[in-house]
């Protein structure tokens, strides 16, 4: 497998001093929605591209492990049982996740979240749909997932971080909301937040690493570093290498749309 890195070059990604600790190498892993496929790409290149490296290896993924591709249950099994050997992992809470933490306490009240993924995440778990799917179907298919559900998957779920600090980074799925301090954010923008977090030319008190926001193309920027490629539909799964004040992307092949 070809293993394709793509580094930035100073006058190119615009960034300051951000710098990892030292003897250190962080992977950040954007939005996997479902491609089970394309996560397994992914460690494959992570692994080889870290082969060489004898300092210390950490990998954080962002959030929104589940819906719209066809196979979350299979990342989530994945994330627990095939991590990259010899990383420690930090797994992040997506709003997609988010979303099936509150199907499972009021599915009625979140019977949008079928619109958005949730009947893929379901039916990864083996969970029958009806051919049209109204609200008083959501207590039924709630207890279903709640059957289907391993309790180590139930435990992931609710274990995940709102964020994630080290060195001059700060990792967080969607996004701040800018002027507040990093200790004070709430979860909902941390979760949800888009135009008013990724139109800021403000500087943040870290370089903010964030998912949740779709772009053709990562963005590298000088307050915020963007790595949600669209995996679920572009085949374009994006892993952020950062080392010292080096800065690159490790990135699946294009193509394998749903």
């Amino acid at each position: 497998m070809a293993l394709s890195r793509f580094n930035w070059s100073r006058s190119q990604k615009q960034a300051g001093s951000a710098q990892t600790p030292p003897d250190m190498r962080i992977y950040a892993v954007g939005d996997i929605h479902g491609r089970d496929d394309l996560l397994a790409e992914l460690h494959e290149m992570i692994v080889a591209d870290a082969d060489r490296f004898e300092g210390e290896k950490l990998i954080v993924y962002l959030g929104d492990y589940i819906d719209r591709g066809p196979a979350s249950m299979q990342v989530i099994e994945r994330l627990l049982d095939h991590p990259p050997l010899d990383f420690e992992s930090v797994f992040l809470l997506g709003n997609h996740e988010q979303a099936l933490l509150d199907f499972l306490v009021d599915a009625k009240a979140m019977a949008a979240w079928m619109n958005w993924g949730g009947k893929e995440t379901l039916s990864s778990y083996g969970i029958t749909l009806p051919p049209t799917i109204y609200l008083e179907h959501m207590e039924l298919l709630a207890g279903q997932l709640k059957e289907k559900l391993p309790d180590r998957h139930i435990q992931f779920y609710q274990s995940l971080q709102s964020s994630y600090a080290l060195g001059n980074y700060y990792f967080v799925h969607a996004g701040i909301r800018p002027g507040i301090p990093l200790q004070k954010q709430e979860l909902g923008d941390q979760l949800w937040i888009r135009e008013e977090f990724t139109r800021s030319q403000q500087q943040h008190e870290a370089i903010i690493v964030h998912g949740h926001s779709i772009t053709t193309n990562a963005e590298l920027l000088a307050n915020r570093i963007g790595i949600d490629t669209g995996a679920f539909h572009t085949g374009v799964l994006t892993a952020l290498v950062l080392e010292g004040e080096s800065q690159s992307l490790l990135q699946t092949g294009k193509g394998g749309q749903f």
